[in-house]
């Protein structure tokens, strides 16, 4: 295929894949897409090992990265706090709500020998800093922001070494934002997306942000088929963001249970909670959402303080969560309402095949209609 986004990444498919895991940025990006790494659960040399893998396996084959700078959170006057201003922040109310949780699900302690997470430091400007440093210092295409404006600097240090910018966006006024920031791709990605969403669906927001904005626009949100791709290009789109069609594929590092999860769901079994991160980001509905949606129980803190308060819970259930009845019950992990189409496990590269010749096959068939 030939268009804006494919010209600008030097892919040949305009099919971008964001994964925390890099086997399936890989394979993408082998397969003709652009895979793109999440690096928010990573620490600055955990990624640069990542970075450093990737490269290797790809010998000069595009991929990128996505960052993730949140445009408000708590501290976001100091670029972020330290972990222990932000321990101090956490009411006893909640931690004993979660304590009470594993409780409840009878959820197994830690090992003695395994040291308790602490949560995720890099969502900040101050925490993200190292991460955007790294990855400019590797040879990307693209580098991405999932929550909000990109920091002061990034565009233009990632234009000096020719990395294309992309931003991730729910309204039309934060598209206009993004663009007057001088990124290069806008992707306008719709409530029932996985992961952080806003409340305008994709078949709305992706001809809405088409039409305000210049720059190159790739829909996502609910894309998981050639047929929702094609629809997504008849709306305006130059390509595809996609990111929980990945999550069911042999190369993801999806937790089992999880994974399972994801197979047996239909798209009904998904919810927009606060109670992953502290910001609405779409997932699999479990015990865990159900508990933290309950009027009786305390709310879900505001980003970053609610992913420190719960850091240990989640590295519980995870550990256990195939052993124990209740740990699985809690289990869950960001996906979209796309869930209901991903009902078996394929190669990443297959997947990809399958969309574009969905694509190719619908085209072509709509082509055929007006003849």
């Amino acid at each position: 295929m030939t268009n804006p986004v494919c010209e600008m990444l030097g892919i040949e498919y305009p099919i971008l894949a964001f994964s925390h895991c890099r086997d399936v940025v890989a394979a993408v990006s082998k397969g003709g897409g652009l895979g793109v790494l999440g690096a928010v659960a990573f620490g600055p040399e955990q990624l640069e090992v990542e970075l450093e893998w990737i490269e290797n396996e790809l010998q000069g084959v595009p991929y990128g990265v996505d960052v993730l700078i949140p445009a408000k959170y708590v501290g976001i006057e100091k670029g972020g706090l330290g972990r222990e201003e932000v321990d101090e922040l956490i009411p006893e109310e909640h931690r004993r709500f979660v304590e009470d949780l594993l409780e409840r699900y009878h959820v197994p302690e830690l090992p003695a020998d395994e040291q308790p997470s602490r949560g995720i430091a890099s969502w900040s400007h101050s925490g993200a800093a190292p991460l955007v440093d790294i990855a400019l210092d590797h040879d990307i295409a693209l580098i991405a922001n999932a929550l909000g404006p990109a920091p002061p600097g990034l565009i233009e240090a990632a234009h000096a070494r020719d990395v294309a910018v992309a931003a991730l966006v729910g309204k039309v006024q934060h598209a206009e934002r993004q663009e007057a920031a001088g990124v290069d791709l806008i992707v306008a990605q719709g409530y029932e997306a996985g992961g952080h969403t806003g409340e305008i669906g994709t078949m709305v927001l992706v001809p809405d942000v088409v039409d305000a904005v210049s720059t190159p626009v790739l829909a996502a949100g609910g894309i998981a088929t050639g047929r929702q791709m094609a629809a997504a290009m008849a709306l305006g789109a130059v390509g595809v963001w996609t990111g929980s069609v990945w999550l069911t594929t042999e190369e993801a590092e999806t937790h089992p249970v999880v994974k399972q999860k994801f197979l047996d769901a239909g798209s009904s079994d998904t919810v927009r909670s606060r109670a992953q991160t502290g910001k609405p980001a779409r997932q699999l509905r479990s015990a865990w959402t159900d508990e933290w949606s309950n009027p009786a129980n305390p709310e879900p803190l505001p980003m970053p303080l609610h992913g420190v308060l719960i850091a240990e819970a989640q590295q519980r259930i995870n550990r256990s969560a195939a052993t124990s009845e209740g740990a699985a019950k809690l289990a869950n992990y960001f996906v979209g309402q796309v869930v209901g189409r991903m009902s078996k496990v394929r190669p990443a590269r297959q997947v990809l095949m399958d969309i574009v010749e969905e694509y190719v096959d619908t085209v072509a068939g709509m082509g055929a209609e007006l003849e």
